[in-house]
């Protein structure tokens, strides 16, 4: 049975917060505050700074560069940034397979008859729509083995017609190659092994025989 990586066990989950104040010579926030308190001010920080560049970047462009989804992936990449799902090849792969899928339902189902929010009663080729495009992407993330669970709000923001247009399905495939670019500055700073791309094989559990 392959044993985890030393390193990456040794900053998996919250614990590489910790590691980061040590070489910051910020440790003695510890002795003061509870780790919970530190951790949680870490992620409020990281994901303040990561979500509000984007955010002005979203300003200064009148692009949508901030949309919901983008929310949890900051969150994991930031608090569990060793885990699979959070590597830059699921992050990436999976917000664009959930891109594919969100507008494909949209465009098939006929859900773009009416604008997101004028019907007032059930509009069924909206449900169908938010019904396909997540049972797809669901499924061609476990076919291809890119998990990434904020894609799933993706796929639905496109497919109920929240956000509909060609270029602005780009530029959200732009916003997570941005964050994730964000997400591997900090880590690397933090000390962590994070990936330039996928995650160690051995990190995976190792009853996963599938």
């Amino acid at each position: 049975m392959p044993k985890p990586d030393s390193t990456a066990q040794q900053h998996a989950g919250p614990d590489h917060i910790l590691f980061l104040l040590r070489r910051l010579r910020l440790d003695w926030l510890l002795h003061h505050f509870p780790p919970r308190l530190v951790r949680s001010t870490y992620v409020f920080v990281n994901g303040f700074v990561t979500i509000g560049l984007l955010a002005l970047l979203a300003l200064l462009s009148r692009n949508p560069f901030v949309f919901p989804s983008l929310g949890p992936t900051a969150y994991l990449l930031f608090f569990a940034p060793l885990a699979k799902t959070c590597s830059p090849r699921n992050t990436i792969f999976g917000h664009a397979i959930g891109i594919v899928c969100g507008y494909a339902a949209f465009a098939v189902t006929g859900a773009g008859a009416l604008p997101f929010g004028v019907h007032s009663g059930i509009f069924w080729p909206r449900i169908m729509a938010a019904a396909l495009s997540l049972s797809a992407t669901g499924a061609l993330m476990v076919l291809l083995g890119v998990s990434h669970p904020p894609a799933g709000a993706t796929t639905l923001i496109i497919s109920l017609g929240i956000i509909s247009k060609p270029r602005e399905l780009v530029i959200i495939e732009v916003a997570v190659l941005l964050l994730v670019a964000q997400a591997l500055v900090i880590n690397r700073l933090a000390g962590l092994p994070y990936p330039l791309w996928n995650s160690a094989a051995s990190i995976k559990p190792a009853n996963d025989d599938d």
